[in-house]
């Protein structure tokens, strides 16, 4: 591809004000409308006395904080974004970023939770009125995950040195550590159903258990009615976290830490029970019915935190891959084979194989963390540390409106940068014409068409009429 015209022959200005930037913005913020956020807002959020003129319009504001992350905002100066071309005569009450900080800063942790419940209810909303948790009233995962968000500099409230990983290599850098907990089904991508940011120093652990039983509740809400399974890493092994799993009817799924008393368990497993299982590189030998793999899985019976006043008894599952020797010589064969193994303590009902793949399947998380960190969460905007966790709060709801959209576009629309370069960042020119009429004219041939113009039509289309 190259340039038709040679450099003197083409001129760029920034003045036509009926262009539209992220023409998708429009029926992403009729989900939110129809979804009810600005009445959950306005019913939920109660800024006090003392933040003054902060606290007038907060559902304006809140708003304008969810567009433009749905945008891809990733700092305060972003957010002025839905302020540009045409897009002030598609919305009213767009905040500018300064008002918008502001009111961030204004919030105290009280309000952080507001904001958290109408995050809640909005996702209950949400799942009852797309295909955004599609099964879950049959079976249910919830998984939790820490992420470390990096920050330069100590001015940052709760900015503190914590665990890691870069290119797959543990590191400690200064940041603020924000949990994750998500709910998504066997065919939906997951969605977040709760949130809680903390100091960087905090361990995975620290809060776990009260947090798992607020994510284990929003997704009930949520339509997770029927067998839910809490998937968690080894930094969430403790007797509190599956106490609590248990009091609230959910099967718990937790990678076990490599201690002599778990690598005793393993050890003890006979020869004869372990299983080859399909992993990457297996070959399927249709004599011996099987797959051929480094890889092998079996199962035994466990008596985790023994030494404390509640233990438990569950199923320890467990699997083995060759461990490798690096420094052999290329087709040399080892004299017998070596195993690293990675155990699972869980009381799931599924079988072994169903219940070792689900397990591995707990990394879809990452792909969570990976597109709020594509998006919002690439940054932490504030020195002030209930700013930053509103900002997380925020960029949950916004990642949970955009799966929603995904939904009702198309099946091929679940991940974050996608849905984006998709359905939000389309160019557009505004027309008016008639009473008040208003067409959006988008590029002829946009790839992604059909799914834009069903997101539309559908979000778009007169509510069911109720009954008298």
């Amino acid at each position: 591809m190259r340039l038709l015209h040679t450099p003197s022959k083409i001129d760029f200005r920034c003045d036509d004000p009926n262009l539209v930037a992220a023409a998708g913005l429009v029926p992403v913020m009729r989900l939110a409308e129809r979804a009810g956020l600005p009445e959950l807002v306005a019913d939920h959020l109660r800024l006090p006395a003392a933040a003054g003129s902060a606290g007038a319009n907060v559902e304006a504001k809140v708003g304008s904080l969810v567009a433009g992350m749905v945008a891809g905002a990733d700092s305060i100066d972003d957010l002025g974004l839905p302020r540009h071309g045409a897009l002030g005569d598609l919305f009213a009450g767009i905040r500018a970023p300064s008002t918008l900080g502001t009111f961030l800063r204004s919030l105290t942790w009280g309000n952080v939770r507001q904001l958290q419940k109408v995050s809640r209810l909005l996702l209950a909303k949400l799942a009852t009125t797309t295909r955004a948790l599609d099964g879950a009233g049959t079976l249910a995962f919830v998984d939790l995950d820490s992420c470390q968000r990096r920050v330069f500099g100590p001015a940052k409230q709760g900015a503190a040195f914590g665990h890691t990983k870069i290119a797959s290599k543990s590191v400690f850098v200064r940041g603020l550590n924000a949990l994750v907990g998500t709910v998504c089904t066997p065919i939906a991508a997951p969605l977040v159903a709760a949130t809680r940011l903390r100091g960087g120093n905090a361990v995975s652990s620290r809060g776990a258990a009260g947090f798992l039983a607020e994510t284990i509740g929003a997704a009930r809400a949520a339509g997770a009615t029927g067998t839910l399974v809490a998937r968690m890493d080894s930094g969430f092994y403790t007797a509190d976290v599956v106490a609590t799993a248990r009091r609230h009817k959910a099967h718990f799924s937790i990678t076990t830490p490599q201690n002599s008393a778990i690598q005793a368990a393993c050890a003890a497993i006979d020869e004869a029970a372990w299983t080859p299982i399909r992993y990457p590189r297996a070959i399927w030998d249709d004599d011996l019915g099987q797959w051929i793999s480094d890889a092998q899985i079996a199962e035994t019976t466990y008596t985790a935190f023994a030494h404390t006043p509640s233990p438990v008894t569950a199923r320890l599952i467990v699997r083995r891959v060759k461990a490798l020797n690096p420094k052999a010589n290329p087709g040399q064969g080892d004299l017998f084979p070596t195993w690293r193994h990675h155990a699972v303590f869980t009381d799931s009902p599924f079988t072994l194989q169903q219940a070792e793949a689900q397990h591995r399947d707990h990394a879809i998380i990452e792909q969570v963390n990976a597109d709020l960190i594509n998006g919002p969460l690439a940054h932490l905007p504030s020195g002030v540390f209930t700013a930053n966790a509103a900002w997380l709060t925020l960029a949950a709801l916004a990642h949970n409106l955009l799966r929603a959209a995904g939904t009702l576009a198309s099946a091929f629309h679940a991940r974050g940068a996608t849905l984006r370069a998709h359905l939000i960042h389309v160019p557009a020119r505004l027309a008016r014409h008639g009473r008040g009429h208003i067409t959006l004219h988008l590029p002829t041939g946009w790839h992604a068409a059909n799914a834009l113009t069903g997101l539309f039509t559908t979000v778009h289309a007169l509510p069911p009429a109720r009954a008298a």
